[in-house]
């Protein structure tokens, strides 16, 4: 075998080698798209969990409070509203909004307590209370867990190398579940 012969061997070996490492770095990177994309949707499954368990406490909840707050009509059909709009939403987006709009308005609720000082008193509304209070925390843990989910996807999306397998797998932007605008503000306490 010449010395050309061998040369041309060695490049062409070396060739090979590159295009495997290249092609698997490639592979690589589709699949880290990928895997972040479910990550996003699994997280997501967690706040969904949470956000289900306190739909389903709302009713008694409202119940309750409703034999005290008889006069309060609008603000019950309000959650009854928001609270259907959130089971009829189909996407991420839409679902986040429908519950960012329930959040306001069962804080509104649970500061009725302060205006019927026996509904302060009333065993079930208490235990209610507590369980969508830990309903709450379970949310927000979700939330934050979910949030960072997207922070790393959206963070591979605006790679240069990202962008382009992001957009090979179909991995979209991922929506950051936000605190409502109502919550945000600083509560005011009077004496």
């Amino acid at each position: 075998m010449s010395k050309a012969v061998k040369t041309a061997l060695i490049i062409i070996g070396i060739m090979i080698v590159i295009t495997l490492a290249v092609i698997g770095w490639g592979v690589g990177q589709y699949n880290k798209a990928v895997a972040m994309d479910e990550r996003v949707t699994a997280q997501w499954a967690q706040v969904e969990n949470q956000l289900k368990r306190r739909y389903d406490l709302i009713p008694n909840l409202v119940n309750t409070v409703k034999g005290y707050a008889t006069h309060e009509k609008e603000l019950f059909e309000n959650i009854a509203k928001m609270r259907t709009e959130y089971f009829k939403a189909k996407t991420v987006g839409s679902k986040i909004r429908a519950s960012q709009g329930l959040e306001g308005a069962l804080s509104k609720l649970l500061l009725l307590k302060e205006s019927y000082p026996q509904l302060k008193a009333n065993e079930s509304f208490l235990k209610l209370q507590d369980s969508l209070e830990g309903s709450e925390n379970r949310i927000a843990v979700e939330r934050k867990r979910f949030n960072d989910a997207v922070r790393v996807v959206n963070t591979y999306r605006r790679t240069v190398f990202g962008k382009i397998f992001a957009g090979l797998a179909g991995v979209e932007a991922g929506q950051y579940y936000e605190t409502p605008e109502a919550q945000q503000a600083n509560p005011q306490v009077k004496f």
